[in-house]
């Protein structure tokens, strides 16, 4: 399990929320895929996101993978519904993180849904018939 970005220093941090339908994608996928995964982003040579049920973290391969940004301290405690956005934190290590916020998210959910379609093969998911009681 990643733990660096619990020890390198922060340069900056923002309340934010994150769009409810990367959170559900991303939950589902730890559920099935694990519970930590590392997904090289593409176009970023040396950026890898790496996905773990208390942190979504970038970083960079190319020094030791010291973090670069990350989404953090999601606060879903009393969350009611599944179309809700987030509230959670942005962290940022480096100046120009935040040019890659967008990027990553996008590409993290094109990776995600590549990855759980080869896991579970459409013909295996069916959709079962409720039996009804018969009337005595």
């Amino acid at each position: 399990m990643y733990t660096r970005h619990h020890e390198v220093p922060i340069l900056d941090s923002r309340d934010t929320r994150i769009d409810a339908n990367y959170y559900n994608h991303v939950q589902v996928a730890l559920k099935r895929l694990g519970k930590h995964i590392r997904l090289p982003i593409p176009n970023l040579k040396t950026l890898d996101l790496i996905l773990q049920a208390d942190a979504w973290i970038v970083v960079d391969r190319a020094f030791n993978d010291i973090p670069v940004i990350a989404w953090t301290d999601f606060q879903t405690s009393h969350r009611e519904d599944l179309h809700s956005a987030i509230p959670c934190q942005l962290q940022f290590w480096h100046a120009a993180a935040s040019m890659i916020r967008v990027r990553t998210l996008e590409a993290m959910e094109m990776m995600l849904g590549e990855e759980l379609s080869m896991q579970s093969p459409e013909e295996i998911a069916k959709v079962l018939p409720f039996k009804t009681p018969q009337a005595k």
